[in-house]
């Protein structure tokens, strides 16, 4: 079974943000390290965990000008739910194979969700301390709906259509 290890390779230069992820990576290798009678508690632990970090960065979005409804926040649902339904299952294989496909979901998730996020949350000046944005201009003027490294307003793509128009 792999285990995910934290490396700088998975830092986002946003401290918040990278000190609750090395905390994930931590309950993760508990949950693979454990026992048939200690792994219902250590997905637990990682489950409870999941959602205050999920629930985080979606306050942080709908802080800066996330759509409620972005692809984002949505995998964040859609993870978290898979999570507590296996949990609630009880079956030690479920969490387990779990377990590992987290190993493989969580770096994707990071690399490409997670770093349009952290970009986007210093070029607005954000603070995830204190929920302050330094530069509101810099704010987009539309709600953000994209999906991973494409966190647009649609304003690029409004932009690139309109010089790709025959004058």
């Amino acid at each position: 079974m792999a285990t995910l290890q934290w490396s700088e390779e998975l830092a986002l230069d946003l401290p918040r943000m990278d000190e609750t992820h090395q905390e994930f990576v931590q309950l993760l290798q508990a949950v693979q390290a454990a026992d048939d009678a200690g792994l219902p508690a250590a997905w637990q632990a990682l489950v409870e965990h999941t959602a205050e970090h999920f629930a985080q960065e979606d306050r942080w979005m709908q802080a800066t000008q996330f759509a409620a409804g972005n692809c984002h926040s949505l995998q964040h649902q859609a993870v978290l739910n898979i999570m507590r339904e296996g949990g609630a299952q009880g079956d030690l294989r479920v969490l387990r194979t779990m377990a590992e496909e987290l190993t493989v979901w969580f770096p994707q998730h990071t690399d490409s969700m997670d770093a349009a996020l952290a970009a986007h949350l210093r070029r607005v000046g954000f603070d995830p301390a204190t929920g302050v944005v330094h530069q509101p201009a810099a704010l987009p003027a539309e709600p953000i709906h994209g999906c991973g490294g494409a966190c647009s307003s649609g304003e690029a793509e409004a932009e690139r259509e309109a010089e790709a128009a025959p004058a």
